[in-house]
């Protein structure tokens, strides 16, 4: 009997092997939007991992709503070459689905990557520093930039590049897309009262927040062939006094369900400065997907600090979320599902065949590279005690 971890999931026509799926993490490696050999090289690491599905990083639909410099793109005709190589070599190894999580950074656009902080968040005007647009012309924080107020010929625009990329996600061969409308990017922006100040009809009440992400992912889903799923990373809450709630996660999730989204993964926070964290402990953030899915019926996607098997496994055992979405683990241990797979007890782990002389049927060594007792430890004790 197979662990509920290890069932397979059909989205629409993509069905996937397991409930394991890697979490979009942004490796600011690029250059002008363009996939590396980096990147190859950590997609195919990942897709020989046994995941269910992976879905790439954080991909900006127009250059000025890259995160970072270094972040990948899928606006340009070059930026297309280089993911259809990508996802092209990848088919000559793996039939693990990919998908790609489309983004716009807002007003926390033209920031550093992660190593680089300590020089300060964003880039300075000699590094090649631009300017942002958000929702309105208010900054992220003191010392962050300025961005420029997005108006109706904005927001048309913005819509029509999410469709781009849409469009070029479906000629690179990608399996599924997912919205970025979390962590304080473009879409989140609208959606919060913390950051989304306008008085139009794009804001002012929750149905105005709403407004804009729906239209652009309402837009997507008409141009993304109806044969193929679409997701969306959404917010639980933004944990800062007068923002985000539940509450309007689970309204929210109900319009995405209107227009036919798959599912939602909701996350948290980072939209705006002085957030208030709850305690940091495994699987703090579950219980987001767990309302969302009772309460309006859609699948959903749980994060939040999951990083054990058994952890996992009670997830979806449990009912708590259909799916399971691990990032950083599986940067610790790239081998994290077939291991999982074992702990589990499953019969036939998702070892690749090249590396089937890894499973532990076949290889006394396996406990004792994973530091547990093993039965060749012990006859090696017994024989050191001859």
């Amino acid at each position: 009997m197979p662990s509920a971890l290890f069932t397979p999931i059909k989205l629409r026509e993509l069905e996937l092997a397991n409930r394991i799926v890697i979490s979009p993490l942004c490796q600011f490696s690029a250059v002008d939007g363009n996939a590396q050999p980096w990147h190859r090289m950590n997609a195919m690491h990942h897709l020989a991992s046994g995941t269910g599905l992976l879905i790439l990083e954080a991909t900006a639909v127009e250059d000025i709503g890259r995160i970072t410099a270094g972040c990948l793109g899928l606006y340009s005709d070059e930026n297309e070459a280089a993911l259809t190589q990508l996802v092209a070599d990848a088919r000559t190894m793996s039939n693990t689905p990919i998908g790609i999580q489309l983004s716009h950074a807002g007003r926390k656009a033209s920031s550093r990557p992660t190593w680089e902080l300590w020089k300060g968040p964003n880039l300075t005007e000699e590094e090649g520093a631009w300017t942002p647009v958000g929702p309105t012309g208010e900054a992220y924080t003191e010392g962050w930039p300025e961005p420029k107020e997005l108006d109706a010929q904005g927001l048309t625009r913005i819509v029509d590049l999410y469709v781009d990329a849409a469009r070029r996600a479906q000629r690179c061969g990608f399996d599924m897309l997912e919205i970025h409308v979390a962590h304080g990017y473009l879409l989140h922006q609208f959606l919060s009262p913390m950051s989304n100040h306008r008085t139009d009809r794009y804001g002012g009440s929750r149905e105005n927040n709403m407004r804009f992400p729906l239209e652009v992912i309402a837009a997507v889903r008409e141009a993304w062939p109806a044969e193929k799923p679409i997701g969306v990373r959404s917010t639980g809450r933004d944990f800062n006094e007068g923002g985000l709630e539940l509450d309007d996660a689970v309204v929210f999730a109900r319009e995405l369900k209107k227009l036919d989204i798959d599912y939602v993964v909701p996350s948290a926070g980072n939209v705006a400065p002085g957030m208030k964290l709850p305690k940091i402990e495994p699987g703090y953030m579950v219980h987001f997907a767990e309302r969302i899915k009772r309460e309006v019926d859609i699948r959903t996607m749980a994060v939040g600090l999951i990083v054990k098997p058994e952890q996992a496994n009670q997830i979806i055992e449990s009912g708590q979320a259909d799916m399971v979405a691990i990032g950083r683990a599986f940067i610790d241990d790239p081998r994290w599902a077939w291991h999982a797979a074992v702990a589990l007890g499953e019969e036939n782990p998702p070892i690749p065949p090249p590396w089937q002389r890894v499973n532990p049927k076949v290889w006394p060594a396996y406990k004792m590279a994973r530091n547990e007792k093993s039965d060749l430890e012990a006859g090696m004790g017994h024989m050191r005690r001859e």
